[in-house]
Formats: structure tokens, C-alpha cells, sequence
């Protein structure tokens, strides 16, 4: 039997120092960063010894190379308890357990280097990077402790002893109200932009009893994502349209002030410098990211709103478009499709509450009409309307949403009952050029 990987959420705690303590988290996260930078080059000697044991097993191995006790007074580097003297030992296991995964990262990847895996013929060596920006893990008990939900007490490092100090928690999410949901050791994030815990939960959704229904997405360029909740039987029960224009005018402004900037810059030839607005592509990210998680949150919603069985998408994993000529308008709205992160999204939300995702193939859902009458033809003057055999004008992403169900629905079906699906020339194959109109003929059979 084929045991499932737990399903790993952060939700994000912001708190709210005072200028005391801002230069206390600050102290903690540079002692704790210079406690991996030695680690790291310690465990990498050792590898050898190291690289075949279990993170129970590493723990105290690489301890005992470090740490002095009573019954293992000579180590082999006694430096470490002399320049971080009186450390928490949860901590210490803490950036041990980070330096093992840096050492083990670098080992894999430069064994591959050395095999010839390489992304090109060229490509230089991996290094070892002990100098990363880390955060302190925090242990339960040991080096944090919850005072509700309003404060928290953290141990932090003074410059000279390790002290507690309480501090409000300003802001939460809602993981933590899930009962079933497990709180799993947070990180303390510091820097100058943010001062928030991160704080991982494993879930464990509830076992679901879904209607006979599926959410079909058809994610395009006209309309960010197209919503058809369809029943088994080929009937329709919901349609909506998401589409955040606000936040994609606000995008495409600042795509477009790149270009007024760059041909002030360097008129009709030369190149631009290295990071040449920079700031505003990492806004137009940020932007992006946004439209993905409201996108995302309104399919859940729907999904969950109708109790369905799957969310249903086309996959369209190495998918480039062909349509536009370079620099065009449409060749950038192709580049601005935000159609593999609204369904990372999707599926990271959905499966949060038990749900499953599914990918159907993407050949003539939107070209195929859905009532079975052929192959239908884009309005000239509007692209987005679809004109069908018999002169009806209809959404060209609804349309294509309406057969994604279809072929999701019968990919379901196959699963459940597989003789009649099994061929490849199976008429109702998930592998067919399904459409909605052929649930109806299910139907009519079955009934």
C-alpha cells in the first residue's frame, strides 16, 4: 500500500516587537547563522560517516564531534562550546539538522554534475554555500511558548546569555482553528522588511462524501478562468466567469512602462544594463501572484460551495503558444498567462480539504462545440464568442469549460469501471475528444 506524504501548509504570524527587541531577534538570527557556517563545514568533512544515517541517528553523531559532556569530555572540535558558549541545544539540533540538508544538497548535486546531468555542456560545478540566510528553528517548550494566541516567549540571545522575551502576535491566519490540523515547529523570520513567525501545520482533511458533480476550469487570456459545475449526467448547474481586471490593468500599466523606459533608455539600438527595472518586474510578480491566489480561491469556493468530486483542468504542461508575432499585444498576453500557477494553487487549496485534481487533455475543448454539432468558428469581430453550425453565438471559454467536464467526468467513470474504457479506441476513453454531449448519450443508455 502506498503511503500518502503529508500535506504541509505555513501560515504566517506577524508580530510586533518593540525597538528592544527588534535588536534582540536581530543578535539571535546572526549567532544562530554563524553556528550553521561552522556546521556546515564540520559535517561536510565528516560526510563519509554522516551521509548514511537517519536525522535521529545524525543528531547525536555530529554532537558528539562538537559537544562536551560528562561521559564525552575529549571532542574532536571543542572550538564550537568555547565561541558559542551556554547555546540552547535545541537550537544547536536545530542548525545541525540545517547543515546536514546543505552538505547532502550539494553531494547530490554535484554527483550529478559529475555524472554529465548537466542543463547545459558547459555548466560549471555546484559549490558548497555555507554563508545562507537561515532562520532559527523553534522547539516547543524549549524555545518558544504560546501565551495564547496574543503572545509568545521566545529565547533569544542578549549578546552575552540567553534570555526570555514575550512578544504580541499582531496578526494570524486560520490553520490553527482546524482541529485536526497539527502545529509543527515554527521558524522566527527576521530581516529588515518582516519580523513574522512561520509556522508550518500538517493537515489532515476529513474524509469527504461527494455530490456527482465536477468543477471544470478553462483558464485562457480573455477570461482569466472560465467555471462549469457539471453533473454526471451532462447537466449544467453552474457558470461563472473570474476575471480580475483591476489587478491586470495594474500589471500590464507597470509591463508597459518598461517599454516607454527601456526605448528612452537606449533610443532604437544598445543594450540595457543588468537589472534594468528590476523593482518593477518584481511588482508585476507580486501582482501576479495575487490574481493567482484570488483566482485559485474563488475555484475552491465553487468547488466546495457544490461538494464536488474533483476540480478538472486541461493539461497544458509544456504548452507554448504559436498565435501572435513577436512583440505583439497577443504575444504578450500569452507570456502574462498565469495558467500553471492558478493551478498549483487550485490544487494546493483543494487538497488541503480532501479534495483531488485532475488533468484531461487539452485538444479541441474550446474547438469542438458541446452540443456534438462539429467543429465551431470564432466570431471575426469578437474572438471570444464561438459561432456554432447552427448560427448560435456562444462563450468560446465556456464552451471549452463544458467539454473539460465532460472528459473529466468520464476519466472518473473509467476509474470506477474500466472494461469499457480500457482501449484506446474506446469512444468514451479519456483519451477521446470528449464533449458534453457525450455524457447525454451516456445517459440515454444508461437510463
Amino acid at each position: 500500500m502506498i503511503k500518502r506524504k503529508p500535506i504541509i501548509r505555513t501560515d504566517k504570524w506577524s508580530l510586533k516587537p518593540t525597538g528592544e527587541q527588534r535588536l534582540l531577534f536581530a543578535e539571535t538570527v546572526k549567532v544562530y547563522r554563524r553556528l550553521c557556517r561552522h556546521l556546515v563545514g564540520i559535517v561536510f568533512t565528516h560526510w563519509a560517516q554522516l551521509g548514511g544515517l537517519s536525522n535521529q541517528q545524525v543528531v547525536p553523531a555530529v554532537e558528539r564531534l562538537i559537544h562536551a559532556t560528562s561521559q564525552n569530555p575529549n571532542v574532536k572540535y571543542p572550538c564550537i562550546d568555547k565561541v558559542f558558549h551556554k547555546f540552547p541545544s535545541y537550537y544547536r539540533r536545530a542548525a545541525i539538522l540545517f547543515a546536514v540538508g546543505q552538505v547532502s544538497s550539494f553531494v547530490t548535486r554535484y554527483q550529478e554534475w559529475q555524472s554529465g546531468t548537466r542543463k547545459r555542456r558547459d555548466a560549471k560545478p555546484p559549490a558548497l554555500n555555507a554563508n545562507t540566510g537561515c532562520y532559527p528553528v523553534l522547539y516547543k517548550g524549549q524555545c518558544y511558548k504560546l501565551h495564547g494566541l496574543e503572545q509568545v516567549e521566545i529565547k533569544v540571545f542578549t549578546g552575552t546569555d540567553w534570555v526570555w522575551t514575550t512578544v504580541q502576535i499582531s496578526g494570524l491566519r486560520e490553520r490553527h482553528t482546524v482541529n485536526s490540523n497539527k502545529l509543527l515547529s515554527p521558524s522566527l523570520i527576521f530581516n529588515q522588511q518582516a519580523c513574522h513567525l512561520s509556522v508550518p501545520f500538517e493537515c489532515h482533511p476529513e474524509k469527504r462524501q461527494p455530490d456527482q458533480n465536477v468543477v471544470a476550469v478553462d483558464l485562457g487570456i480573455n477570461t482569466t478562468a472560465t467555471v462549469s459545475v457539471v453533473t454526471v449526467c451532462g447537466t449544467v448547474i453552474h457558470r461563472e466567469f473570474i476575471h480580475p481586471g483591476r489587478d491586470i490593468d495594474r500589471r500590464d500599466q507597470r509591463l508597459k512602462s518598461v517599454s516607454v523606459r527601456a526605448s528612452q533608455t537606449m533610443g532604437k539600438g544598445g543594450k540595457l544594463q543588468k537589472g534594468f527595472c528590476s523593482n518593477t518586474y518584481r511588482k508585476c510578480r507580486h501582482i501576479n501572484q495575487q490574481i493567482a491566489h484570488l483566482v485559485s480561491k474563488r475555484i475552491v469556493q465553487i468547488a466546495k460551495a457544490f461538494n464536488t468530486q474533483a476540480i478538472v483542468f486541461e493539461n497544458l504542461k509544456g504548452w507554448k503558444a504559436t498565435g501572435g508575432r513577436k512583440r505583439s499585444t497577443l504575444r504578450q498576453r500569452f507570456h502574462g498567462w498565469l495558467k500553471a500557477m492558478i493551478r498549483q494553487h487550485s490544487e494546493m487549496k483543494w487538497q488541503e480539504v480532501g479534495g483531488k485534481t485532475i488533468d484531461v487533455i487539452a485538444a479541441y475543448t474550446s474547438k469542438l462545440a458541446y452540443d456534438g454539432s462539429g467543429v465551431v468558428r470564432r466570431d471575426s469581430k469578437n474572438y471570444a464568442l464561438a459561432k456554432f453550425s447552427s448560427g448560435k453565438r456562444y462563450s468560446a471559454d465556456l464552451n471549452g469549460s463544458h467539454n473539460i467536464a465532460a472528459r473529466g467526468i468520464l476519466k472518473l467513470t473509467c476509474r470506477k469501471d474500466s472494461e469499457g474504457c480500457s482501449g484506446k479506441s474506446s469512444r468514451h476513453s479519456p483519451r477521446s475528444w470528449a464533449c458534453l454531449c457525450d455524457l447525454w448519450t451516456n445517459q440515454i443508455v444508461t437510463g
